[in-house]
This record gives C-alpha cells, structure tokens and sequence, in this order.
C-alpha cells in the first residue's frame, strides 16, 4: 500500500524481516525495531533504502523499558509523517519449568509478549485511530495449546490472544486489530528441540512440512490491507495443526 507506513517490532531477523520486507514490497513505509540487531538492522534498511530512497528507518528500544515506548511510535511519525499500521512481533522465548520460573522470568516473557504490545498500541492509538489503520499481533499455537515446559510463554502468548480481542474492541470503529498465531516455521534454537522433537511436531500437522517466514508474512499483509471487515481474529498459520486434536 504506497504511501502508508507500518511499524513492526524484532523487525532486524526472521520472521520479523520477512514482514518487513513483504510490506515494504507493497509500497509502504517501514520503520523497522530492534534492539540488539544492530548490523541486521542496519543492512534491511539499506537494502530497502536502495530499492525505494527514504522508505525505510531503523529504530532502537528495549521494549521492557515501557517509558521509551511512545519514542518509538513518534520516530515513526516524525519520518513519515503518519502511522498507518502496527506489527507487534518481538518476542522471547525460553523454557521456565515450574518450580523455577522467578520475577526474571516473568518480566522477560510477559514483558515482551504481552505489556510491550499493549503499551505500544496504546501510544500508537492516536496515529492509528486517525489514519483508520490497523494492528496484527503474533500470537503462536501456544496461546491455545500449552507447550510442556514452557508455562509462562504460553500464558503470555494467550494473553496476547485476549488482548488483541480486547483491543479490537476498544479500538473500534476506527482501528482493526488481529493477529497471526503461526506453527512450526522457523525452529527457535538447535538445543531447544532435538531430530524427535521436530519430526513430531511436524507430524502432527495436516501438510506434513514445516511452513516459511514468507507464509506469515503474507497473512500480515492480507490482514493490514486487504481485509477491511475482519478485526478481532486470529488466523492460523500452522499447517493445520491446530485442527488436531
């Protein structure tokens, strides 16, 4: 969508750069977050810049830090002159069996899957609600499906699934907010699933494969621009995983 601009959070790798280079392809504008990525970050934007001068900018936060979260929206403004669209994918991910989850833990895990977003999209309303944009959050299986081992991810991942419910209520009529929960596409670390794990994992899917950043970047795309009566949802991107039982 030329001429609108988009702010997508962890923005720097993996599914986040796939977002934000499947958004940029379509004429926006991205400001793209980081906050260790630096290089990453640096060499997206040049990338972009290279393909359309000035569509592009990096912005740094710690988005634990919640009083520098409003910076990064007014960055955008600021670059842009507007905020058309806001993609909540930062995200940690770790195992906190119980018994040994602390206050580290929480605010880790929550703080980024869940108050960041919520924050954010606070300070973002006031540009959103005037451009009629949008919000996708990404959600994950888990916020449904407790992953063993992994308690407070999944918690804060289904609470990230209620808020973007929530949100799409307080934001009515004026702001969509939905949200992509995907599957098994990117596996987060060698040590954190074996061969088993992930043959299992993939088995219990309809397509019997792994999915691409590019299959949940394309679903942003569809729900920030091309779905102008959905909000409130959650599409799964997941191979048909969710569907079994």
């Amino acid at each position: 969508m030329f001429g609108k601009t988009v702010l997508i959070t962890g923005a720097a790798k993996r599914v986040g750069r796939a977002i934000a280079r499947e958004l940029h392809s379509t004429g926006a504008n991205v400001a793209l977050h980081y906050r260790d990525a630096a290089e990453e970050a640096a060499a997206l934007v040049a990338e972009m810049n290279a393909q359309r001068p000035d569509s592009a900018i990096g912005v740094r936060a710690d988005l634990l830090q919640i009083a520098f979260l409003p910076e990064l929206v007014e960055k955008t403004v600021q670059s842009f002159g507007r905020l058309d669209a806001l993609v909540n994918n930062a995200s940690s991910f770790f195992s906190t069996p119980l018994g040994t989850i602390g206050l580290a833990e929480w605010e880790d895990l929550i703080g980024s899957n869940l108050r960041a977003p919520l924050f954010l999209t606070q300070a973002a309303a006031p540009h959103l609600k005037a451009a009629r944009g949008a919000v996708v959050n990404i959600t994950d299986i888990h916020a449904e499906r407790p992953l063993a081992g992994y308690p407070l991810y999944s918690t804060a991942k289904a609470g990230l699934l209620g808020l973007t419910r929530a949100l799409a209520v307080e934001l009515a009529p004026d702001v969509r907010v939905n949200a992509v929960a995907p599957g098994p596409i990117l596996w987060p670390g060698e040590d954190l699933f074996d061969a088993p794990a992930r043959e299992g994992i993939v088995a219990a899917t309809l397509l019997k494969r792994t999915g691409d950043p590019d299959d949940i970047a394309r679903a942003v795309r569809f729900l920030l621009f091309d779905a102008p009566y959905v909000t409130g949802q959650v599409l799964n991107v997941d191979g048909g995983r969710s569907i079994r039982a």
